[in-house]
């Protein structure tokens, strides 16, 4: 049976939409903090932009998770996005959005029968939707809020790339709009791991002497930072390639203080790593210790937190519906 349909166009804005996303599991670290956090404290203080931060949760149950753990999770991620960035009034969870799983349905049957084809050939039924729900669901955060641009790492260029081709395949099927959002590639720090500087740092380290996380303590931060990984060279130079360890040491000082990493060896000439690490140590905690004492007040008001999700769950929503009306229009479903 063949479908009729009026090809449709959604109406594209030509303001600058931003769309940024962080998974509830774990505490946030240094290289969050640094490397994303403070970007979006930027980009919401520019009035152009329309900025949307997510809590991810529904990506966070891709793997097992305990209910209670994740319930806390997702308060502290709201407490931590809160207390870095207060007036960031617009963070949301997705569990709110049912409109979100409905518009990633519809993605999902165009992934299945456009990307699946490099894994299952011709055979459109034998590509496996499980295979790319993780990704799709990905695609379907940046593009059901029209978003025109995704901060990213080169480590997340190829999912913003299947949102890209998400976006034209689903344009070459129905004759609308969707707009391949673009990269924001900045220059984001790369905070490393204090005991592999060859790994960026990351929540999911089983090793927790390998992060900084933003609650640890003054005294946790200064033992952390004296037992990082560096070398049986004392001097302190910044040769990422050569001296990762030190490098990463340099760098965490740099974004601590404001700094520029190639400046600050010359500012330390004669100061031996281990004294080095106590002066990053210091920087790092003079620049935590306000985002840390915010969070834990936050902590305790428990209603406010859901309440700021709630209401960053409703600007969204306006948005997120009127969206999925038009591609089920467009599709036929309406």
């Amino acid at each position: 049976m063949l479908l009729n349909f009026v090809k449709c166009s959604l109406q594209i804005s030509q303001k600058k939409v931003i769309f940024s996303g962080i998974q509830p599991t774990g505490v946030p670290h240094l290289g969050n903090f640094f490397g994303a956090i403070e970007k979006w404290v930027d980009m919401q203080n520019d009035e152009s932009d329309a900025l949307y931060v997510s809590i991810v949760d529904l990506h966070s149950i891709s793997l097992p998770q305990d209910p209670d753990y994740l319930r806390n999770c997702i308060l502290s991620m709201t407490a931590t996005l809160l207390a870095v960035a207060w007036i960031l009034s617009d963070v949301f969870y997705f569990n709110s959005l049912i409109v979100q799983l409905l518009i990633n349905f519809v993605l999902n049957d165009v992934a299945v029968r456009g990307t699946g084809r490099s894994k299952a050939g011709n055979d459109k039924k034998a590509a496996c939707v499980g295979l790319f729900s993780y990704p799709v669901l990905q695609a379907a955060d940046i593009l059901l809020y029209r978003s025109t641009h995704v901060p990213v790492g080169d480590d997340q260029l190829p999912h913003l790339e299947l949102a890209q081709q998400l976006s034209r395949l689903f344009n070459q099927e129905y004759g609308t709009k969707l707009v391949p959002p673009e990269p924001i590639i900045g220059k984001f720090k790369r905070i490393k791991s204090l005991r592999e500087p060859e790994k960026k740092m990351s929540k999911s380290d089983a090793d927790p002497k390998s992060r900084i996380e933003l609650t640890d303590d003054k005294e946790a931060i200064t033992l952390k930072l004296k037992k990082a990984v560096t070398d049986f060279t004392s001097d302190v130079t910044f040769e990422p390639d050569e001296r990762p360890g030190v490098a990463n040491l340099v760098t965490i000082h740099a974004a601590a203080s404001g700094q520029v990493p190639e400046e600050i060896p010359g500012q330390v000439v004669g100061m031996t790593t281990a004294e080095y690490k106590m002066i990053v140590a210091k920087a790092v905690n003079e620049r935590l210790a306000p985002v840390r004492e915010r969070y834990f007040a936050l902590m305790n008001d428990e209603d406010y937190l859901m309440d700021t999700l709630h209401k960053g769950a409703e600007k969204a929503k306006l948005v997120a519906e009127n969206t999925l009306t038009e591609v089920k229009r467009c599709v036929g479903l309406l």
